[in-house]
């Protein structure tokens, strides 16, 4: 068996999922094949809300005005009664962006929208999927990971250090590490269709059926397309008719209006609704991400959101471990993003029972602001009391001034692959490759002028806040901790 490396990292999945992290390997340096055994990029809209913690992170990749360029915001929800009137309700709690929180409501994008933005930037970065590329086995060692591929050329075996299994619900990778899936059918199943029709607005979600549960069907129109995407409840078991004709007569059966008409059918599914979590991310050298971690019914939007943010939390772990950092590292990813699917499962599944009853509206608990990892072994406690902000908190925005006198954002200076420590006074800090300084206050590089950075961080005068790769809090010491380079050697920062 030969020694060397054909790469960094295999990702099995090209999804958001596999997507996201191949970007912010790809940003890091790290080389990596990106598999997918479906022929071309998947085509429906089973996920479309982008929460505004998701936008952070597309933001800090380069892609968040793309994404919203191709995609919009969520419309008012139009439910009729069965006389045939209606009323319209917001879907989402509108808040106003703050300094810290610059990003307040989701965004529309069906998902064939997102993975084209996503396979973009990585075409910038130098990659590309291999679609029809189809993992069929891999066999881990102490180094690494050999995996067989096939595909219409044929079968290669290629070693790597790590595989990441971001192939779904049906995952391959999770199947072969015998890692186990738990949970619960709810006992619900829906058709998804994303189709071309005629006979109602594009201003709103159109909702029918509000009365009976069961017999409720929606029609929302796609922002970014033409296209609007039915939802609704179907029997447990028999066929369904996902055709123009049979969604035609679905729809009309269920509103009692004959002028509405489906003309094509781009994309149509019927499926059961399940919550399950993994047994286990990392078995060695193998990792799993997105909906091979969990599934979960797509009330509140938090799948796709849940998934591209395990891909944003595993990467730079990963380039740190092949940096000098220890392995250990990589058992954070299990210890943080675990807890985090655990946690959206239940108020998925919460939300769930709410559409039942004809609760639709969603409020802060879908943004994924409030996510954190405060029990995290990344998350370094100061022996003193504090309050406010604290490690492993998501760090917030603020708004700046340069000393050159240019307005600065705090997650501009954040933006990219690097760590980033603020300082607010106190001696100088010695520089470390992958760290980014930045002084606050007299004589520093960054005017606070309004206190929002302060007040965000609760920082007083020769604090250090350490901020992590993913934009979580990683420290909070006084200048005279030795405490701080302690945890940054730990994680790989170390010194020149």
């Amino acid at each position: 068996m030969t020694n060397e490396f054909a790469a960094d990292v295999l990702i099995c999945g090209a999804g958001a999922a596999g997507l996201t992290l191949a970007i912010d390997l790809a940003r890091r340096g790290l080389s990596f094949r990106l598999i997918d055994k479906i022929d071309a990029p998947f085509p429906g809209s089973r996920g479309k809300g982008i929460q505004p913690r998701t936008q952070e992170v597309f933001e800090d990749l380069g892609v968040l005005d793309r994404i919203v360029a191709v995609g919009g915001m969520y419309p008012k929800q139009r439910s009729y009664a069965e006389d045939g009137s209606f009323s319209d309700a917001d879907m989402v709690e509108a808040g106003a962006a703050t300094a810290s929180e610059p990003f307040q409501l989701p965004l529309m994008v069906p998902q064939f929208l997102t993975e084209r933005v996503l396979r973009e930037r990585l075409a910038e970065l130098g990659y590309r999927p291999d679609f029809g590329h189809t993992l069929v086995d891999f066999t881990q060692q102490t180094d690494g990971v050999t995996a067989r591929i096939a595909s219409a050329m044929g079968e290669e075996t290629v070693r790597v250090r790590w595989l990441v299994g971001a192939d779904g619900g049906r995952s391959f990778v999770r199947n072969t590490l015998g890692v186990g899936f738990p949970g619960k059918t709810l006992g619900v199943r829906a058709i998804v269709a994303d189709v071309t029709m005629t006979g109602l607005s594009r201003d709103v979600w159109h909702r029918f059926g509000m009365e009976d549960a069961h017999q409720q069907i929606l029609a929302c129109p796609l922002a970014g397309t033409d296209l609007f995407q039915i939802q609704g409840p179907i029997a447990l078991e028999g066929d369904v008719d996902l055709s123009a004709e049979g969604l035609t007569t679905l729809l009309r059966g269920r509103t009692g209006r004959d002028d509405l008409c489906v003309q094509a059918v781009s994309w149509a599914s019927a499926y059961q609704m399940n919550a399950r979590l993994a047994g286990r991310y990392r078995v060695d050298r193998v990792f799993l991400v997105g909906d091979a971690a969990h599934i979960h019914p797509p009330t509140g939007g938090q799948g796709l959101n849940t998934s591209v943010q395990d891909a944003y939390n595993l990467g730079w772990k990963l380039a740190a471990v092949l940096d000098c950092a220890p392995d250990a590292l990589l058992d954070t990813y299990e210890a943080e993003r675990r807890p985090i699917a655990a946690g959206m499962l239940g108020l998925a599944t919460n939300l769930l029972d709410a559409t039942k009853r004809g609760e639709m509206r969603r409020g802060r608990d879908v943004h994924q602001l409030d996510l954190g990892y405060p029990v995290s072994p990344l998350a370094l406690q100061a022996p003193e009391a504090r309050e406010g902000l604290m490690p492993g908190d998501r760090a917030p925005d603020a708004l700046l001034r340069g000393a050159a006198g240019q307005p600065r954002r705090l997650f501009e200076l954040m933006k990219g692959p690097h760590w980033t420590l603020l300082c607010f006074g106190g001696s100088p800090v010695a520089p470390r490759p992958g760290l980014h300084i930045h002084t606050v206050g007299e004589r520093g590089e960054l005017a606070d002028e309004s206190g929002q950075l302060c007040e965000a961080y609760g920082a007083e005068a020769g604090d250090r806040v350490l901020i992590r790769p993913d934009g979580y809090v990683g420290a909070i010491v006084p200048a005279e901790s030795a405490a701080l380079d302690v945890y940054m050697a730990s994680a790989g920062l170390r010194p020149l």
